[in-house]
């Protein structure tokens, strides 16, 4: 029932607080975002760092200052009410975890929507590709990696990615279906062994959750857009609030819209 969901109506479960948990399999077809939220003084920094790292921080959509409605992908949304769950950082310390930002709100802030790998996802399951954590009704497993992103002003930092066990025919047919969706982060940028990539145990992500590799299956890895809260992390703005990990602001735009 989830997946036939429209984004409105996941946006309005949000807004009203019967919604705080994460977003995959949600309003199945249309696009997810990651949110990140910063005072104008270091938007500029931001956007370039996204333009930057295109395949981890896919723009989506940035609001006008003091504005909280993505009015070009989401038209009437409140980006203080309608994710499920947010984090609040002070000067890179995450200071709390919450479900509306609306006491927070600045006239000075500037909100930017990153492509998500959810996106793509139902475009996998439609053609019999399994998606572990929808299957086992988890967080998506999200990884820290030793792959450097081209820094932009304040903002720097390494690559962070979700992973998706795959059998290598279903990995190469990922590889097809994924590569249209440029905007949910495209085509993975690694699969095997993930200590090539930095990940020392699999089975211990930076973020989500852990989901079963069955034998004969590879883990395939996707650039994410938890990457720019490391950012944050390093750069250490004054206020800087994003999604939780897993937890997506559903936009209007459909995903063959890309």
């Amino acid at each position: 029932m989830k997946a036939l969901l429209t984004p409105v109506e996941v946006r309005q479960l949000c807004r009203t607080g019967k919604l705080t948990t994460p977003t995959p399999g949600l309003a199945n077809g249309y696009t997810q975002a990651n949110l990140v939220v910063l005072p104008k003084s270091f938007a500029f920094d931001f956007l370039l760092f996204c333009h930057r790292n295109p395949k981890a921080c896919p723009l989506l959509d940035v609001t006008e200052v003091g504005d909280a409605e993505a009015r070009f992908v989401a038209p009437g949304s409140d980006l203080r009410t309608d994710l499920p769950r947010y984090r609040v950082f002070h000067h890179g310390e995450l200071v709390e975890e919450v479900t509306d930002i609306r006491h927070l709100w600045r006239q000075d802030f500037v909100g930017f929507l990153i492509g998500c790998s959810f996106s793509f996802e139902a475009a996998m399951v439609n053609v019999g590709i399994s998606v572990r954590h929808i299957e086992e009704n988890k967080n998506v497993p999200m990884y820290k990696t030793n792959i450097a992103c081209h820094s932009a002003g304040i903002f720097s930092g390494n690559l962070v990615v979700s992973m998706r066990p795959l059998l290598p025919v279903d990995a190469i047919r990922a590889v097809q279906i994924t590569s249209r969706f440029p905007l949910a982060h495209g085509a993975p940028i690694h699969w095997g062994a993930a200590n090539e990539i930095g990940i020392e145990n699999i089975n211990q992500p930076d973020f989500g959750d852990a989901v079963t590799i069955n034998s004969g299956e590879v883990p395939v890895f996707w650039a994410c857009g938890v990457t720019p809260q490391v950012a944050l992390l390093q750069a250490k703005p004054e206020i800087a609030i994003t999604h939780s990990p897993g937890h997506m602001f559903i936009t209007d735009v459909k995903n063959q819209g890309f």
